[in-house]
């Protein structure tokens, strides 16, 4: 049946959306409110046989549009659509349904639209509006629910209640209904994951395979694999950012029209392939899920993996998902109108976080994404969040608006809820002096909440536990963590350390005992047996653990959608090449297969060019036909292609293709060292069989190092659970060995008398070693533990 046949304009179904817009904006106490009710019916809604529409439209009136020049515009495929295929040209029917007009909004009602779901495909729409000079133009929805071919494209409608009825663990939350909203509460610990590098597959739904894969081997008591216990021992699992991210800068875009009328237009589709860590946002679409994500194309397959955690054997997993609102790539200005930003910042484009409809648009995204089920939220950013307070000169953190993130009611499976909540925020970072003068507090304090959680020092940024006297020199931060840490997250390696020696000069003061390489160095520095004492037996907070750093993978802000900056970015990456990625590893076939292509077939080579590109790229000040013409000119000559500017674009492209792939962690799994995995998950278990480790330090509790340093930091630590058990540990940070000493006699006040019981030891140690005298060298540790009484 042709599209127009189908479909009919439902006016009376409008006309009461367009009212209740009227409504609240009439009665609303302050204009936010209003658009908070406004904003809910926003975006593009199925309710029984109709679809609902509204937008918000203010370059609407700036442009003087006339309202009937704007229209609702649907595309329905002419034939098969089939989402996993790389690339297919499909015929669309158009049809053009009209609006109603309410101040800055639009709204719309359409009977017969097909809508899609798990297995059916539906249409695709957006609004548009025709000018004086009979062009036509696009407003996307910045609210979808499904983007199957990215940000920049027209949306699929998407059924999302008959998704959530499809959802595997109703009874997970069926059990948290109550008269009052459940509010979740912190988890015992945490790993997060890049899902695009966390399995081969490299999608949600891979990912959710393996945890199907280990819920079943652990229901069985089957025995475990070193594969298997990386991913086991954990209370949550935070996904970093699964939001649509930048597109290519200069194509090729993965919706093309080719040719068309009104009443239909054929269009190159390609499957959204970008390379992205996730934080390269614009904003629109922060509803739904990034298209590169999911294997068959549904954001279904976000339910899915939470369903499976949820329902894992033994005790449930929560999900926790990384939202990115304190920035938007310049990117943005092209998916959304101008009104939602307030200039430009490091990161490309601030939002205007006072206009009171962006406000309550960013908040209704939130609720939307965090309805796919989410226990948690992880803000990026918080810092970021800023207005500029004109009366009194000064710009302002919007601590209102975190406040509003972290009150808002979920509700899945009928069960209300609220998350528990984390803040990223380093204020006053990027100001110089923000390592010493931010107290990673400043959300803490300013929330109502005394269960909102930030980032703690030791993880926030540039931890570098693999350059001597880190440890030693951190110790004011251990001490301000034991009397307050008990809301932050905790550890060292997470997505955004220089885990990789990014930035980093190797001609520092390098931990050489870690390792005979940079690589051995920093695969130990991010997975040490003694941090991880210290993080889960002797710190209180939330322990987190980053996958590709337990995996001993590589890891890094890799994105292949630049075209403008892509081979400073690279200039600016080159130095890692001498920190993760020796001659044995780029010889290997199946890696740098593109940068192999382009003529560096060794890692010599590659390196020999890397020490050119940053110092043109400073010399030049980033003039790309001057480097390409002084690369020409080296002797003896690069290796590499003939270098002009196209050809250095495509070596950076190759670069981050070639390093996304060599940071799978599938890569690492065969390595894996079966009794350093064991040790980790017999830690991540003790500290989640004393979820009071959590809680900060008290009068009897105790933390130092061992006096004089004599050229090695050892931590001690004393600590006592609500029931009279005493955990004792030792830990060897950095530096020389120990002379021969007894743990239990060291004078650590209340460690006197008999009873303990060597709990934990870290692999290196030996199963030999019982208790009594021991030479302990660097990133060795011991855990006792003394019953009560």
């Amino acid at each position: 049946m042709p599209l127009t046949d189908r479909i009919a304009f439902d006016e009376n179904a409008v006309r009461a959306e367009a009212d209740a817009a009227r409504d609240a904006l009439t009665t609303a106490e302050t204009s936010f409110e209003a658009e908070r009710r406004i904003a809910r019916r926003l975006g593009g809604r199925v309710e029984g046989d109709r679809a609902l529409f509204g937008f918000w439209t203010p370059e609407l009136l700036d442009q003087r549009v006339p309202s009937g020049d704007i229209f609702l515009e649907i595309l329905s495929p002419l034939e098969p659509l089939d989402l996993t295929r790389a690339h297919q040209t499909v015929r669309f029917e158009r049809a053009w349904v009209p609006v109603i007009r309410e101040e800055a909004h639009c709204f719309t009602a359409v009977t017969g639209i097909r809508a899609g779901s798990r297995e059916t495909i539906g249409d695709f729409y957006a609004l548009a509006w025709r000018d004086a000079e009979d062009q036509w133009h696009r407003i996307l929805d910045p609210l979808a629910m499904s983007l199957p071919f990215g940000a920049m494209a027209p949306a699929e409608l998407y059924d999302v209640a008959a998704m959530q009825a499809g959802r595997g663990d109703t009874a997970y939350f069926e059990a948290l209904r109550g008269n009052a909203p459940h509010k979740f509460g912190p988890p015992g610990n945490i790993l997060q994951i890049h899902a695009p590098t966390a399995t081969a597959g490299g999608t949600l739904a891979s990912l959710t395979r393996h945890y199907q894969r280990l819920a079943e081997r652990v229901a069985r008591d089957l025995p475990l694999e070193p594969a298997d216990q990386l991913f086991l021992g954990y209370d949550a699992v935070q996904l970093l950012p699964v939001e649509p991210t930048t597109v290519y800068e200069t194509g090729p875009d993965f919706w093309q029209e080719q040719d068309g009328d009104s009443d239909a237009v054929e269009v190159s589709l390609l499957r959204p392939d970008t390379t992205n860590w996730g934080y390269d946002i614009v904003i629109s679409g922060m509803s739904t899920v990034n298209p590169v994500l999911l294997e068959s194309g549904r954001p279904d397959e976000l339910i899915d993996l939470i369903s499976v955690l949820h329902n894992f054997p033994s005790k449930p997993k929560k999900l926790v998902l990384d939202v990115v609102f304190g920035h938007s790539d310049n990117q943005g200005l092209d998916a959304l109108n101008s009104h939602f930003f307030a200039g430009p910042n490091m990161y490309g484009q601030n939002l205007d976080y006072q206009n009171p409809a962006v406000r309550a648009i960013l908040l209704e995204m939130q609720r939307r994404k965090v309805d796919f089920g989410a226990d948690g939220v992880r803000v990026d950013g918080a810092q970021d969040f800023k207005w500029w307070d004109s009366a009194a000169q000064v710009l302002r953190h919007d601590d209102d608006f975190l406040q509003e993130m972290a009150d808002i009611e979920q509700e899945v499976a009928g069960t209300r809820y609220r998350p528990w909540f984390i803040f990223e925020d380093g204020r006053p970072w990027p100001d110089e002096d923000w390592e010493l003068s931010s107290d990673y507090r400043a959300v803490i304090t300013a929330q109502r909440d005394d269960d909102v959680f930030q980032w703690g020092p030791l993880t926030f940024a540039h931890n570098t536990p693999f350059l001597y006297t880190f440890w030693l020199s951190k110790f004011w931060r251990i001490r301000e963590m034991l009397d307050v840490g008990a809301n932050w997250i905790s550890g060292t390696s997470n997505h955004d350390t220089l885990r990789r020696g990014t930035q980093v000069n190797p001609k520092l003061n390098v931990n050489t005992r870690l390792g005979r390489t940079r690589m051995e160095i920093l695969d130990k520095a991010y997975d040490n047996p003694a941090v991880h004492v210290l993080t889960y037996v002797a710190l209180p907070g939330v322990p987190m653990d980053f996958l590709n750093a337990m995996a001993r993978a590589s890891w890094g802000f890799i994105r292949n959608q630049d075209d403008r900056y892509g081979v400073k970015v690279v200039a600016e990456e080159a130095i890692s090449l001498k920190w993760q990625v020796d001659e044995y590893s780029y010889s290997v076939p199946a890696n740098f297969r593109r940068l192999k292509e382009l003529g560096f077939e060794t890692r010599e080579e590659l390196a020999r060019f890397m020490e050119f590109l940053p110092a043109l790229v400073e010399v030049t000040e980033y003039d790309l036909e001057e480097i390409a013409r002084l690369l020409s000119k080296a002797e003896p000559p690069l290796a590499g292609p003939e270098f002009t500017v196209v050809n250095l674009k495509r070596i950076a492209r190759a670069w981050m293709d070639d390093m996304h792939d060599y940071c799978n962690v599938s890569n690492s799994l065969p390595s894996l060292d079966g009794e350093q995995a064991a040790f980790c998950l017999a830690t991540r278990n003790f500290r989640r069989a004393r979820p009071w480790l959590r809680d900060n330090y008290g009068p009897k509790d105790h933390f130092d190092y061992l006096h004089p340093v004599s050229g090695r930091t050892v931590f001690t630590s004393l600590r006592h659970g609500p029931d009279g058990e005493q955990v004792f540990s030792v830990a060897h940070m950095e530096g020389k060995p120990t002379d021969e000493i007894d743990p239990l006699t060291l004078p650590v006040p209340g460690i006197k008398g008999t009873g303990w019981r060597l709990a934990l030891r870290t692999p290196s140690i030996g199963g030999d070693y019982t208790g009594g005298p021991i030479t302990l060298k660097d990133s060795m540790a011991l855990v006792y533990t003394r019953a009560p009484g």
